[in-house]
C-alpha cells in the first residue's frame, strides 16, 4: 500500500487561510496551531499502526474533501422529523454540515440553569464555561483524526447541567451532512458538562444522504462531577458511501455513573472510539451494536482506564455481519497500580450471516493492581441450525426463523436502551433490514 504520508495534504495547505478566517480566543488559536502541527507530524495512520491494523483509511487520506458549506435549507423540518429516531418533542439541537441550524432546532423545556446550544457561540459569549474543558480530555497527541478535529472544528453542541439539576427529557444533538459535489468534510465538536449530582440523557445522531462520499470527523468530550449520572447514546446512520471517524471521550468524577450506547448502522468506512477515565467509585457501562452488510467496514475501539480504586466497568458489544462486510472490535481495559477493588467485564459477540463476512476481535486486559476482578471474552458464530430446525418444526418458515434468531441476538443490547422512541425505532429498522436481506 502506498503510504498516505506521501500524498499531498490539503488540510495543512488550507489551514493558514482557515485560521485567518475563524474567530476565537488567543488560547483557542494556540490550541488549533498545536493540533495542526501534531497532525502534520503524525500524518494519517496506516495499517502498519497497531491501532489501525485492520482499518485502512487510505480512501479518506486520498480524497479531495472540501470544507462543508452551511446549507440549512438543504433539509426541511419535515424531512428531518421523518429521519430521526428519538422523540422530536424533546430538546433538539441540529447542526448542518457542522454548523448550528437554529431554524431546525428547538429548545424544549429545560430546568433553570441548564445551558444548551452552539459551542462556538458559548465560546464567544462565555469562554469561562468552555476553557476548563475544551480539548482537556480528548488528547490529540497520538490520534491524527482528533488532532484534525481540534484544529479545524467550527461548531458543535454544548450542554451544561448545573450542580444537582435533573434533566428529565433527552437532549438530542443531530448532525446532518448534506453531501454534494465536491465531496465535503465536517469536524463537529461537542462538549457536555454534568456538574456534581446532576443527571442528563444525551442522544447524538449522525445522518446523511445515500450515494454521497462525504466525511464526518466528530469529537465529543464529556465531563461529569461527583455523583453525576449521564446516559449517552451515539447513533451513526451515515450514507452508504460516507466516511465516519468519531471519538467519544469521557472524564468521570468520583462515584459518577456513566452509560454509553454506540449504535452503528450506516457508512462505508466507520471508526468509532469510545474512551472513559474512571475516578474512585465510578461505574461505567458501555454497550454497542453494529449491523453491517454489502462492503461496509465498521471499527469499534474501546478504552476504559481504571485510574482509581473501587471502579466498575461493564462492556457488551454485539455485531451482525452479512455480505462482504468487515468489522473490528478492540476493547482495552487498563487497571492502574492504585486501582484496587476494580470490577471489570468485557464481552464482544458477533453473528456472521455470510461466508464472505470478516470480523477481527481483540479484547485486552492490562492489569497492574493485584486485588481486582476482571474478565473478558469474544465469540464469533453463525445461527444455530438446531434452533432454526426447532422453529421450523413449530410451523415457522426457514427465513422467518433466521430473522427471529437474528433479532433475538440483537435484542440483548437494544433492550438496554432507556429512550423508548429510540429503542422502538431501532427494533423497526432491524426488522426492515432483515426483511430486505431476504429479497
Amino acid at each position: 500500500m502506498t503510504s498516505v504520508a506521501e500524498q499531498p495534504n490539503p488540510y495543512l495547505a488550507n489551514f493558514p487561510a482557515f485560521a485567518a478566517r475563524i474567530s476565537g480566543q488567543a488560547w483557542t488559536q494556540r490550541l488549533r496551531e498545536s493540533a495542526i502541527e501534531r497532525f502534520a507530524e503524525l500524518g494519517f495512520p496506516t495499517t502498519r499502526d497497531e491501532e489501525w491494523r485492520f482499518t485502512n483509511v487510505a480512501p479518506i487520506a486520498r480524497a479531495a474533501f472540501e470544507p462543508a458549506a452551511y446549507t440549512p435549507h438543504a433539509i426541511t423540518p419535515e424531512q428531518l422529523d421523518r429521519r430521526l429516531f428519538a422523540d422530536s418533542s424533546a430538546c433538539r439541537l441540529v447542526f448542518v454540515n457542522g454548523h448550528f441550524a437554529a431554524e431546525l432546532s428547538c429548545a424544549g423545556k429545560m430546568p433553570a440553569g441548564v445551558r444548551t446550544g452552539s459551542l462556538a457561540r458559548v465560546l464567544a459569549e462565555q469562554p469561562a464555561l468552555v476553557e476548563p474543558h475544551l480539548a482537556r480530555y480528548a488528547a490529540f497527541e497520538n490520534h491524527a483524526f482528533v488532532a484534525l478535529n481540534t484544529a479545524l472544528w467550527e461548531d458543535g453542541g454544548f450542554v451544561w447541567v448545573p450542580k444537582g439539576v435533573v434533566v428529565e427529557a433527552p437532549i438530542h444533538l443531530v448532525f446532518v451532512s448534506t453531501g454534494g459535489a465536491p465531496p465535503a468534510v465536517s469536524h463537529p465538536r461537542t462538549l457536555i458538562v454534568a456538574e456534581r449530582a446532576s443527571q442528563v440523557t444525551i442522544v447524538e445522531s449522525y445522518l446523511g444522504p445515500g450515494g454521497e462520499g462525504y466525511f464526518t470527523n466528530p469529537v465529543t468530550e464529556i465531563s461529569t462531577g461527583e455523583g453525576a449520572i449521564v446516559d449517552h447514546y451515539k447513533l451513526q446512520r451515515e450514507g452508504d458511501d460516507a466516511f465516519h471517524v468519531g471519538t467519544v471521550q469521557a472524564q468521570l468524577g468520583r462515584s459518577a455513573n456513566f452509560t454509553s450506547h454506540s449504535i452503528s448502522l450506516g457508512g462505508a468506512l466507520v471508526r468509532s472510539d469510545t474512551n472513559a477515565v474512571l475516578s474512585e467509585g465510578t461505574e461505567v457501562t458501555l454497550n454497542g451494536f453494529y449491523l453491517a452488510a454489502g462492503r461496509q467496514h465498521v471499527d469499534h475501539h474501546i478504552a476504559v482506564d481504571h485510574a482509581k480504586p473501587h471502579g466498575a466497568s461493564h462492556e457488551l458489544y454485539k455485531g451482525i455481519l452479512d455480505g462482504k462486510a468487515s468489522a473490528v472490535f478492540n476493547g482495552r481495559i487498563l487497571v492502574r497500580k492504585d486501582a484496587q477493588k476494580t470490577d471489570a467485564k468485557q464481552t464482544n459477540k458477533n453473528l456472521v450471516l455470510s461466508e464472505d463476512a470478516v470480523i477481527n476481535t481483540k479484547p485486552e486486559l492490562q492489569i497492574y493492581a493485584d486485588d481486582v476482578r476482571c474478565t473478558h471474552g469474544a465469540t464469533i458464530g453463525q445461527l444455530d441450525p438446531e434452533g432454526i430446525f426447532y422453529l421450523q418444526s413449530r410451523g415457522i418458515g426457514k427465513e422467518e426463523a433466521r430473522d427471529l434468531l437474528t433479532y433475538a441476538f440483537a435484542r440483548d443490547v437494544i433492550d438496554r436502551i432507556r429512550v423508548e422512541p429510540l429503542r422502538e425505532r431501532l427494533e423497526q429498522v432491524l426488522f426492515e433490514r432483515l426483511h430486505d436481506h431476504r429479497q
